[in-house]
């Protein structure tokens, strides 16, 4: 049975929190607010095949605390932002020259808005990634919110751009894939 675990990693310093900080941002954890409790009760009762993580530090130091066999993979990495839109809080972001409040109708102006990575190469990479995992392994995975975001809509067969959900630090979220592993995500 292929059994998959998405974990998004523990919580960065404050200052970077509820900021855009994506795929070139190398970030590390802040340890006074990392909940091992809270790792603990999520993966306490499982034993994983591999365990894969983005090679960003947030995701390394978290994976770090549950094994110290692991596999980075750079594929795994938060979408990639603009540069005038990396480490920027939203209240910053509408302060930008070229800001317009139509933007946030929908995800897709919003994304194109915010984003360097088109959205079609983020979910190639996210599906390329996919596609190289082994059958019959339980797979733990570590990642970003907008990485576990395309994850999942793939893993469900749901649209990106009408299938948000918000994830927090250290939330997991488990995947039978022998649901999917019919489906080649190409």
């Amino acid at each position: 049975m292929s059994k998959i675990t998405l974990l998004r990693h523990a919580a960065v310093p404050v200052e970077y929190q509820k900021r855009y900080i994506g795929y070139d941002s190398d970030i590390g954890l802040d340890m006074q607010l990392f909940e091992h409790s809270k790792i603990e009760e999520l993966l306490s009762k499982q034993n994983f095949d591999l365990i894969y993580t983005s090679d960003l530090k947030r995701c390394v130091d978290t994976v770090k605390h549950i094994s110290d066999e692991y596999i980075c993979d750079n594929r795994l990495r938060e979408m990639k932002f603009k540069k005038n839109i990396e480490g920027k809080s939203f209240e910053e972001v509408e302060q930008n020259d070229d800001y317009k409040q139509e933007y946030l109708e929908n995800i897709n102006t919003w994304y194109s808005y915010i984003c360097e990575e088109p959205i079609e190469s983020f979910e190639q990479r996210i599906k390329e990634f996919l596609n190289s995992l082994p059958k019959n392994k339980k797979i733990l995975i570590c990642t970003h919110g907008g990485t576990m975001r395309m994850l999942h809509s793939l893993l469900m067969n749901k649209d990106y751009t009408d299938f948000l959900f918000k994830i927090d630090y250290l939330d997991a979220f488990n995947y039978n894939l022998d649901l999917y592993l019919n489906h080649k995500f190409i």
